[in-house]
């Protein structure tokens, strides 16, 4: 067997194994009982309007409906997304750019595979998504982990630092998963500028993958900008699962900006990587609920009204917490520098924390917000109770 592939399959990521540690645990003691904020899962139903799509769509030929789009997805459906795009943002993407597949993880690693050669190396920003080692390294490539600035935002000059001549892109997530920070406009341009000096310098693109699935769950005004707009060699990657709550239905996009050099072979290239892991054609009847349900997303307001209670509560018992602006998640400081040792004590009071390790930073812990009101609420007392345990210690 492959041994690689293996260890992939043997020890699942260390968000799922408290997951699936939280499973056991409501069986055993009840789901009330049990203060679960591991799995980054949307909690508000999908938006009325995705019920309604798809019983039109059920009402039509069966034969049309759920048969074989082109490798790249539905033209028309291509078409309104690229409507919708260059609508919101001003942008100038093409349909022939955007690759439909299922949900960002397979954008991502489509875009990975297609423009890195074995032996270059990809920058990722720490705090970042753990799955991106893994797309990185099934590709041939290496991993290069850079720290953000003290704002959990990539930081130009750091940037400027790492970038070598065997640096094919960096990825950006805004809103970033676990910190919830979304990249301010004149950040992304410092960042779009060091992207452009060095690909002068070494004669070759280093591509810009920006993983997008929160960028639609902002809150307080906040907007997250295109990056197809300040640099041009960039591919984005967007999922309708965080936005419309539908995880599991797996449907989202790659874009291979217009603008970028060679655009038609990169995203031929993207393409041919999509079809040598087997992501080709995306699930028919959920391309074709697309065009109806750009712009819109399910009721976040009750990700926001969680992460207030629990931004708030934990404040004012003495935690220090990274007020998001997007996604839904909390990072919170660990009481104690081993995150990995502060998750196992929270499990004291049925708290199941991910541990900040797995995302590039120590001495932290992700709280996914997406979960029912009376758990944010009924948690504070766990919460205040850990607090208290580790006080006691220090006094």
């Amino acid at each position: 067997m492959n041994e690689k592939a293996y260890e992939l399959g043997a020890k699942r990521s260390e968000i799922r194994e408290l997951y699936e540690y939280g499973v056991k645990r409501k069986a055993e003691i009840g789901e009330k009982n049990v203060f679960d904020f591991s799995l980054g899962n949307p909690a508000a139903p999908a938006p009325e309007e995705v019920k309604e799509e798809i019983i039109k769509l059920l009402g039509r030929d069966p034969v049309a409906v759920h048969g074989y789009t082109s490798a790249a997805g539905d033209i028309t459906v291509r078409r309104a997304i690229a409507d919708y795009i260059n609508g919101k943002f001003a942008a100038e993407e093409k349909a022939e750019l955007i690759y439909l597949t299922c949900g960002a993880a397979a954008a991502l690693s489509a875009a990975i595979g297609g423009i890195l050669k074995r032996g270059e190396e990809i920058i990722v920003f720490a705090p970042f998504f753990p799955e991106y080692k893994v797309f990185i390294e099934n590709a041939g490539g290496s991993v290069k982990i850079v720290p953000c600035g003290k704002d959990f935002i990539p930081d130009a000059e750091i940037l400027r630092k790492e970038i070598t001549e065997n640096t094919r892109a960096a990825i950006i997530n805004s809103p970033n998963n676990p910190t919830g920070a979304v990249i301010p406009e004149k950040r992304l341009k410092e960042i779009a500028a060091v992207l452009k000096e060095k690909s002068e310098e070494y004669s070759s693109p280093v591509y810009l993958i920006a993983d997008e699935p929160y960028r639609d769950v902002v809150y307080d005004g906040v907007s997250v900008p295109f990056p197809t707009k300040y640099y041009d060699d960039t591919i984005v990657c967007y999922s309708f699962s965080k936005s419309l709550s539908l995880p599991g239905e797996r449907i989202g996009y790659a874009i291979v900006g217009s603008k970028c050099r060679d655009a038609e072979k990169v995203f031929l290239s993207l393409a041919g990587s999509a079809r040598a892991q087997g992501y080709v054609c995306a699930p028919a009847l959920f391309q074709k609920i697309i065009p109806a349900l750009l712009g819109k997303t399910a009721d976040i307001s009750v990700y926001k009204e969680n992460r207030d209670i629990l931004l708030n509560g934990l404040k004012e018992t003495g935690y220090e917490v990274v007020k998001p602006d997007g996604a839904f998640y909390l990072f919170v400081k660990a009481l104690e520098k081993d995150a990995k040792a502060f998750s196992e004590m929270a499990k004291k009071y049925e708290l199941l924390v991910v541990p900040s390790d797995s995302f590039g930073v120590e001495g932290y812990v992700r709280i996914a917000t997406c979960v029912s009101r009376e758990t944010a609420v009924n948690s504070l007392s766990a919460f205040r109770k850990l607090y208290g345990d580790y006080k006691n210690e220090r006094t």
